[in-house]
């Protein structure tokens, strides 16, 4: 075959792929199908901060994922909500709208605003029963207008034939069905949407369990294969002020991943009053990033005293917002979510090497 045939060939090629490529956007709308080089695959996930830098690190993309599913999972009062409410907080400061189906029925708005979510501005459903709860998430991503969905919980999702039913009767993987029904349905407009959905799950422990973990989570396998990011929640300690306790020091690991790395963890203190204790998270990072000098009780940023242990260090870091800045300035760049700085520096690394480079062949 002739240079010339080849050349001929390719352009038929490429006229019938581009007749295809204009009958599946005829058919199934523009966005159908796409070149993976095209901008909007090429762009990187959009992500919405948790509040703790250090997790935003862990998850490798700065935050939740935007257009993809996500799982909070862990034991009892460990934070799951916390963690929901911290997002959408965040989300809202974006001027982003959120909403909230409390399937347990048991959201503090006292809480939430302490955490700094707009209340007033919250959509909040208490749904009846499971398929109610995911019809209504399903409207919502829908219409393209929301950027953070959070079901809470999955456990608390009761299929309606079990509510109906009587105490005492076997349902057997009624929930487990309903969920994988829900994330077939969801996950593609999810992800046309661009919103981000975190459903949050409670443990359950498997019988005769002899090697391994017996944990696992409720509502099926489902949720595992489509969740995009799976974050393992666990108190780890307490945090005490004498002899009352005011916060729990919380570890976060990055069980899937589908968007960064997985794997990673992080540890941060939760305060009752609070949420993710900012100013905190501050002084530990900054310690372990060597921003912040710790000389016995003692914590120092450059020729700055901030105080004698950590609260009093806390309290300095409040009452001097412009450090705090500084430092979580530092600590971005550090971790890699500063991207512009980040950028800037590869730049000028990659500026030194050139003039080193012409130095030398000089």
């Amino acid at each position: 075959m002739t240079d010339q045939d080849v050349k001929k060939k390719a352009t038929q090629n490429q006229k019938a792929l581009d007749t295809a490529i204009t009958q599946i956007e005829r058919s199934y709308g523009k966005g159908a199908i796409m070149r993976m080089g095209e901008d909007s695959f090429a762009n990187s996930i959009e992500a919405i901060p948790t509040g703790a830098i250090n997790l935003d690190a862990a998850i490798g993309i700065g935050g939740i994922p935007r257009g993809r599913i996500s799982e909070i999972y862990g034991p009892e009062s460990s934070g799951k909500t916390t963690l929901c409410l911290q997002v959408i907080a965040n989300a809202q400061r974006l001027g982003g709208i959120a909403a909230f189906v409390d399937a347990e029925h048991a959201l503090d708005v006292t809480y939430a605003r302490k955490l700094g979510v707009d209340v007033d501005n919250l959509l909040v459903s208490q749904p009846d029963t499971g398929e109610q709860a995911l019809e209504i998430a399903e409207v919502l991503i829908r219409s393209n207008a929301i950027d953070v969905v959070v079901i809470d919980s999955v456990a608390a999702l009761v299929p309606r034939a079990e509510i109906e039913g009587e105490m005492g009767d076997t349902h057997v993987g009624l929930q487990a069905r309903l969920m994988s029904q829900a994330l077939r349905k969801l996950t593609g407009a999810v992800n046309r949407s661009n919103t981000a959905v975190i459903f949050t799950n409670q443990i359950r422990v498997k019988v005769g369990v002899m090697f391994g973990s017996p944990e696992t989570t409720s509502g099926g396998r489902a949720l595992k294969f489509y969740a995009s990011l799976r974050l393992d929640i666990r108190r780890i300690g307490a945090i005490k002020d004498g002899q009352d306790v005011i916060g729990n020091r919380t570890r976060v690991k990055v069980v899937k991943n589908k968007c960064a790395p997985p794997f990673k963890q992080a540890e941060f203190d939760i305060q009752y009053n609070e949420g993710v204790s900012h100013t905190a998270l501050l002084i530990d990072l900054g310690v372990d990033h060597e921003i912040v000098e710790k000389s016995g009780s003692w914590f120092s940023y450059g020729d700055l005293r901030m105080g004698q242990g950590k609260e009093n260090s806390k309290i300095f870091l409040v009452e001097n917002p412009d450090i705090a800045e500084e430092i979580e300035s530092q600590l971005r760049t550090a971790l890699g979510l500063d991207r512009e700085n980040q950028e800037e520096l590869e730049e000028g690394d990659d500026l030194v090497s050139e003039m080193l480079g012409e130095e030398v062949a000089g």
